[in-house]
This record gives structure tokens, C-alpha cells and sequence, in this order.
């Protein structure tokens, strides 16, 4: 990962492209934003974007309530999630 932040028009030019890799992380089950940008290897940062936009139209939702460092866990809204 680099150190170096990137012009967020590259970040948001690729939002689209970065649905499937998200979608495909979150395959085993539900991940928070910094696991999620691991899996990737891509920054945080960037990751929060992308998680909050497919938020924000349906691709994802929030599972159970904030963990100690007040991450949620993000799941596929269109995949059951075991209980």
C-alpha cells in the first residue's frame, strides 16, 4: 500500500470496478472497513469510499452494532448473513 494519498478522482473513477473485489471479501462474511482494505491491500481510506457508497445504494449493510474500535461489520445485501 502506499503512503502517499491519491487525487480522489482516481479514487472515485474507480468505485464501480472496486464492487465486485468488496463483494467478493465479504463472501465468508461480514468484514469492517479496515478488514475489508486488507483483504483488498488497498488503503483504508479509499476503502471507507468505496464501502460507504454501496452503502449508501443498497449493495451493503450494516451488521450488529460498532466493535470496540467503533468499526461496523459491512455484508452483502443480497447474501443471507448466518446469525
Amino acid at each position: 500500500m502506499s503512503a502517499t494519498l491519491r487525487d480522489p478522482r482516481e479514487v472515485i473513477r474507480e468505485e464501480m470496478l472496486m464492487h465486485q473485489p468488496i463483494l467478493e471479501a465479504l463472501a465468508d462474511g461480514p468484514l469492517t472497513v479496515p478488514e475489508i482494505a486488507t483483504a483488498l491491500d488497498r488503503p483504508t481510506d479509499e476503502v471507507v469510499y468505496w464501502v460507504m457508497g454501496m452503502r449508501r445504494y443498497g449493495h451493503l449493510v450494516e451488521i450488529e452494532d460498532a466493535d470496540d474500535d467503533g468499526y461496523f461489520r459491512y455484508a452483502n445485501a443480497h447474501q443471507e448473513v448466518a446469525p
